[in-house]
């Protein structure tokens, strides 16, 4: 389990049921909310001077899927090339047809969990096309994901805003062929790679992100209060014990569109991290009562080059979380605190580009900016973090 710490190097700590590393964290000694602002400002000023395309890496590779293919296959390409996501194209209309993501294959599983059909599931996903799965949402009752789109030369902080306001974690980048008018999918922009581009090219303004999370009020944050049985909530995080089975986390993820769920012992303290990717480990094989799993078995099951889980406390600071994000790959980041690293908040990619961008930026409280969240963050609430 990765976090955050003031020391030299990056140290695994020793904790049952998982490995936690520390990354460096240095806070000044009198931090200045004016020089905060001002890296602030100067980082929003690079996003509006640069383009989509200017945050394409040197070089990549784009995984498109026909609505045609499918679910099955779908997913064995998605693993086969170490992907989580992929653009659908419609090619009877020859367009852009939305995204393909693990949150679409969660749903499909509890459907079929669901239904007197789930028996027969793995048959009949070796012909359920990708084209139905909009049909599966419906029944589930389920908000569709947003058809979003953007050009590659829009600025990074359009593209940014536009990813805050649909609350998606990916942004598929379009253009037009100039001698058939057929669209053209270029690439796809995530939130990871827009954070990454932005710690690797604003190094300077970095150094000058030295207000803690907790003073900036990013992430959701645990609400001290108890459950009507008497046990300790942890409300509005969703949460889960090595005991739970994995078809109840996995309602989680559909009910709430969230993409991981902290697994915590009876004191609170979290021990690891069940995302939707594991998920898709445990079905690719076609074994779906596999889903009546406990955690604690299905955690025996993950591939044993799993990064391990992000931790960080309250008290460090923005520019330290994003120097971890040009680093390594992190897609959310667990807030602990005491000793034992009891749970406290969770922070995710949303988060972090939501306070970068600004919110009367973006324009929380427009219709477009109240969507249910998709796919990034532990609850659609959030609640202030501690004093």
């Amino acid at each position: 389990m990765a976090t955050l710490s003031p020391s030299n190097s990056p140290k695994v700590l020793k904790h049952k049921g998982s490995s936690r590393r520390r990354a460096l964290s240095h806070l000044p000694p009198y931090p200045s909310q004016e020089s905060h602002d001002a890296a602030l400002n100067a980082i929003r000023s690079f996003l509006k001077a640069t383009t989509s395309y200017d945050a394409f890496p040197v070089s990549f590779r784009l995984i498109v899927l026909d609505t045609k293919l499918s679910v099955k296959k779908a997913l064995q390409c998605l693993l086969l090339n170490g992907v989580v996501s992929a653009p659908l194209w419609n090619s009877d209309r020859s367009r852009f047809a939305g995204m393909l993501t693990v949150l679409d294959i969660i749903h499909l599983i509890q459907y079929y969990y669901r239904t007197a059909t789930y028996d027969y599931a793995e048959t009949d996903v070796e012909t359920f096309k990708l084209e139905s799965l909009r049909d599966i949402e419906k029944k589930l009752n389920v908000e569709p994901p947003p058809l979003l789109r953007e050009h590659p030369s829009s600025t990074l902080y359009d593209a940014a805003k536009l990813l805050i306001q649909t609350h998606a974690r990916r942004l598929p980048l379009l253009d037009n062929d100039t001698e058939t008018g057929h669209e053209v999918i270029v690439s796809v922009l995530t939130q990871y790679r827009l954070l990454k581009f932005i710690s690797i090219n604003c190094t300077k303004e970095l150094q000058h992100l030295h207000l803690s999370l907790r003073k900036l009020k990013i992430g959701t944050y645990i609400t001290p209060q108890q459950s009507p049985d008497g046990s300790r909530s942890y409300h509005p995080i969703a949460t889960a014990s090595l005991d739970s089975r994995v078809f109840d986390v996995v309602h989680m993820f559909s009910e709430r569109s969230i993409s991981a769920v902290p697994i915590l012992d009876d004191d609170g303290v979290v021990l690891n991290l069940y995302e939707t990717v594991d998920v898709i480990t445990l079905v690719r094989t076609g074994v779906y009562q596999s889903l009546d799993l406990t955690i604690a078995e299905a955690l025996k099951q993950r591939s044993p080059d799993f990064p391990g889980v992000v931790i960080c406390t309250a008290s460090d600071s923005l520019g330290t979380l994003l120097q971890l994000i040009k680093k390594r790959r992190v897609h959310r980041l667990v807030v602990v605190e005491g000793e034992r690293g009891r749970l406290l908040g969770i922070i995710t990619l949303s988060d972090v580009l939501r306070y970068v961008i600004g919110e009367i930026a973006i324009g929380i409280g427009e219709e477009v900016a109240e969507q249910k969240p998709a796919d990034d963050a532990n609850s659609p609430s959030k609640a202030p973090p501690p004093p």
